[in-house]
């Protein structure tokens, strides 16, 4: 079962990004009723995104409704442009690489989780001990400077040399046959005559779907395609992705209209 959290952020991507509106709590537990998560784990959730300063409540009478923050549109809006913009596969990429090298005593084990995990984000792996490579030019100043490490870490850009090859870089920082697996998985799930029989109707197939492919490209470095096999299971993944995404979206929007209150934020 997918986590809440996830899910939450697929149903805000979907359905307030960009709307300046928020959303009755009791029809956001409606709405994941339908995916099988508990009105317990909904206000639960809620409650940790409010406490993270990515949703804020309004209150209209007795009703709590939520909406977002700027930090949780900055979140979400990234989301949709690894969603819709950045493609399965690096088919620009010049050759450059960013290296980001760090060197943190061991009492500074949080702050090494958290810059671990912002490169993983990023699209970096590790190359070895205290190297991090990814392909083309990262914004790794911002990540550093936002963890307030900037005198722990040095970024740089570069190309391979002899003996070194680019695809030998590849496929020591990045493990492709689990990134290739979890793009079959995928396809198992989606790539069928009736995807998810399941589910009671296409809003849930929505959110579902949306979250799957998030976590998907959330985890993908968008290796450079010439480094890839000929038959790399991530573009049959997105055609299928934004083939079912087209089909649910009036559907679902339909469901929605019925079954979501929501208030304007404006202002």
């Amino acid at each position: 079962m997918t986590r809440p959290q996830p899910l939450m952020l697929s149903f805000l991507g979907i359905y307030l990004l960009e709307r300046h509106t928020a959303v009755y709590s009791g029809s956001i537990i409606d709405v994941f009723a339908r995916v099988g998560v508990s009105e317990e784990a909904v206000r639960s959730t809620l409650t940790r995104m409010a406490g993270r300063g990515l949703l804020e409540r309004h209150r209209r009478g007795r009703r709590v409704y939520f909406g977002l923050t700027q930090r949780a549109t900055d979140v979400l809006a990234d989301g949709a442009r690894r969603v819709w913009q950045t493609g399965a596969v690096n088919r620009d990429w010049d050759g450059t690489w960013t290296l980001v090298a760090f060197s943190m005593p061991e009492g500074r084990r949080s702050d090494r989780h958290d810059l671990r995990s912002q490169l993983i984000w990023a699209g970096f792996g590790l190359l070895q001990n205290g190297l991090w490579i990814a392909p083309g030019h990262k914004d790794a100043a911002a990540i550093v400077e936002q963890l307030g490490l900037t005198e722990n870490v040095t970024v740089f850009t570069a190309q391979h040399a002899k003996p070194t090859e680019s695809a030998d870089l590849v496929h020591k920082a990045f493990d492709t046959d689990a990134i290739a697996a979890r793009y079959k998985e995928f396809l198992a799930r989606w790539d069928t005559a009736a995807p998810l029989p399941s589910a009671p109707d296409d809003l849930a197939r929505q959110l579902i779907l949306h979250t799957d492919w998030l976590n998907l490209v959330r985890q993908d470095p968008h290796l450079p395609a010439e480094h890839l096999a000929g038959d790399w299971p991530a573009i049959r993944a997105e055609e299928t992705f934004q083939a079912l995404a087209n089909q649910y979206q009036q559907p679902a929007a339909d469901i929605a209209r019925q079954v979501i209150e929501e208030i304007s934020v404006r202002g």
